[in-house]
């Protein structure tokens, strides 16, 4: 993209879509931010190396973009070096300070080939040759400009008067008070149906589009402002819907497309959306070269793309599929919702209206659906009317799941945009929020090559003894274990003592707490750990925002604070886990492995071999401990 009027070249731009109280889309065009990262400078490095390496570093990068189209190159690639003083957050420093180097670049692209070069090494100068190793090399560009600007996702924010001219003028507003509300988005669901063959499922190469149902709703509104089914041929009338009919497919597909821009939704929902809906539509648009079609997003000549994407987690095991991606619109796919949130028995849409809404579709069995196409006008009105509740559905299970107010509290606690939670997993969530912590404290997050390992051991499970018990039973549980488990021991990249540490640093006894896996962890005392300060912020938040769920009345808001408190659990949780994802950002086992111990346990201080007494004592009054 081209930069600030007048300026021939590529420069970063940030796209900032939002929505005014009062319900208008804007976007905010954002020029001048531009991206960076941290080596670690050799001994003996200071200010007279930095030129030769720039020079050096400049020289690498031009011969590494031979080829290129010069359209798109930068005049300069590396806008600047500059040397500072900070810590890498990992082991316990003792407050000494390194010498790190930030290099500032023009593109996002050019970070990873910038890493890459000094990595390997480059000249310093009379010092020769020496690898730089990398820190936050591999922070996302938008996670990046937030941090810098104090903005979260999906947080209220202001321009003031004249404020249009320099990014640094957006202010951020917390989201508390009068600004914890959300705008009226306009949501649109939609849902369509094509005419297969018999016994084959669907294919967008031979089989048509007979009928697209499109549902629009305003954030917050009880019924939708707009209800549209367009028709492949023509079609009996839908009582509180408008349908549109055409002749030919190819009208069918322009005019939907045009409708999804003239609405202009913030986010686009629907069931299986991902997978089928939207990519058939694509294709189909291109087998019938409707060329204006995949342009379903802001950005003017940016069309929306398919791409393959794959999600693995310890819970979910690993998942393949589709993400579309409309720039300036959120894709919210409900079944990949379900897939990840809820652990049902069918997953069709059937199925999951009927567990959580007690409805059901229409009764059209897949196998008439062309049947009714093929029939008259009337025939073709109950296949519309068989789209239609399809289309409605998803934004009826959104509404009743909470999903959308869950997705966006859980933006604004985590600090990334409401796109990341949809297509990327926990890790980024934990890197947005130690980023902004370690910042504060002048700390460094390395780049940390991904390797496979020994996984750390979780809690053990002790399977009750199941039975009829004429005395109440007990069931106790910890607030938040593991969180509390890392408060309370200190747990933390910062505090970690690598080997000979307590005597390198003069710490007594008293300084540290030794693991029953033999690892050193200095105490509050001596320094309070980045984890265990994001930890209680957001425990903390949590507690008064609970607080005030218990006091407020309005059922609207009631449902942003009940979304945002699970949205604070949730990432308190995932805290842990982040640190014994040994394919993460930035594993660390002794804090993994300690948590997992010390839950074994149940309490801080209390001996397993006491727990196991107190069971064999009191077989038949079992108590559920946090995980035990």
């Amino acid at each position: 993209p081209r930069g600030f009027p007048g300026w021939p070249h590529p420069s970063p731009i940030l796209r900032m879509f939002g929505v005014t109280g009062e319900g208008h889309s804007v976007c905010l065009h954002l020029h001048g931010f531009s991206p960076y990262f941290y080596v670690l400078a050799p001994p003996g490095a200071g200010e007279a190396h930095l030129e030769p390496l720039e020079r050096e570093l400049e020289a690498a990068l031009r011969r590494e973009q031979r080829g290129g189209n010069p359209k798109f190159q930068p005049p300069k690639n590396v806008l600047g070096l500059t040397l500072v003083r900070k810590q890498s957050i990992l082991g316990f420093q003792g407050g000494l300070q390194s010498l790190f180097v930030r290099v500032g670049v023009s593109l996002p692209r050019l970070v990873a080939p910038a890493r890459r070069l000094l990595e390997r090494g480059l000249r310093w100068g009379n010092l020769g040759v020496q690898p730089a190793p990398p820190f936050e090399a591999n922070i996302d560009f938008e996670i990046r400009f937030m941090a810098d600007s104090g903005l979260v996702g999906c947080c209220w924010v202001e321009l003031p008067p004249g404020g249009f001219r320099c990014w640094g003028a957006l202010r951020g507003h917390p989201p508390e008070g009068a600004w914890l509300g959300l705008p009226p988005l306009r949501l649109l669901s939609f849902d369509i149906e094509c005419a297969g063959r018999k016994g084959v499922f669907p294919e967008p190469q031979q089989d048509p589009v007979i009928a697209i149902a499109a549902v629009a709703l305003r954030q917050g509104a009880r019924e939708p402002f707009l209800r549209v089914v367009f028709t492949l041929r023509s079609c009996a009338a839908l009582r509180g819907a408008t349908v549109r009919s055409f002749e030919s497919e190819r009208e069918l597909l322009q005019s939907w497309a045009e409708f999804v821009r003239i609405v202009d939704p913030d986010v686009v929902t629907g069931y299986n959306i991902h997978n089928f809906d939207l990519p058939y539509l694509i294709q189909r648009a291109q087998v019938l070269q409707v060329e204006s079609f995949p342009y379903l997003g802001r950005v003017r000549g940016v069309p929306s793309q398919v791409r393959d994407s794959a999600f693995q987690s310890r819970q979910l095991g690993r998942r393949e599929g589709k993400v579309v991606t409309s720039p300036g619109r959120v894709t919210l796919d409900m079944l990949q919702v379900l897939l990840r949130e809820h652990k049902l028995r069918s997953y069709s849409l059937n199925a999951v209206s009927a567990h959580f809404l007690h409805e059901q579709k229409e009764d059209v069995p897949h196998g008439i659906i062309t049947e009714l196409q093929n029939g008259d006008a009337q025939t073709r009105r109950r296949l519309a009317l068989y789209c239609l509740k399809d289309a409605m559905l998803p934004l009826r299970l959104l509404e009743r799941l909470m999903t959308l107010v869950t997705l966006v509290e859980m933006a604004r606690v985590t600090a990334v945009p409401l796109s990341y939670l949809l297509t990327r997993g926990q890790q980024v969530k934990v890197v947005a929020q130690l980023l902004r912590q370690a910042m504060q404290e002048d700390l460094l997050l390395p780049v940390v090559k991904s390797e496979g390992g020994e996984d750390f051991e979780g809690a053990t499970v002790i399977e009750p003894l199941k039975g009829y018990y004429d005395a109440p039973i007990a069931t106790l549980d910890f607030s938040s274990l593991y969180p509390s488990i890392m408060i309370a021991h200190n747990l933390c990249y910062t505090t970690l003592l690598p080997p000979g540490g307590a005597q390198k640093h003069g710490l007594g006894p008293q300084d540290f707490i030794r693991t029953p896996t033999g690892q050193l962890f200095v105490t509050p005392r001596v320094r309070r750990g980045v984890l265990p300060r994001v930890l209680e912020g957001l425990l903390a938040a949590r507690s008064r925002v609970k607080a005030a769920l218990a006091e407020e009345q309005d059922p609207e808001r009631r449902q942003v604070l009940d979304g945002r408190q699970l949205a604070l659990k949730v990432s308190a949780n995932s805290v842990y886990g982040f640190t014994g994802a040994q394919a993460g950002r930035l594993p660390c086992l002794e804090i993994s492995q300690l948590g997992g111990f010390l839950s074994h346990l149940g309490t801080p201080g209390h001996s397993w071999e006491g727990f196991e007494h107190t069971w064999d004592s009191h077989r038949h009054t079992w108590a559920h401990l946090g995980g035990v």
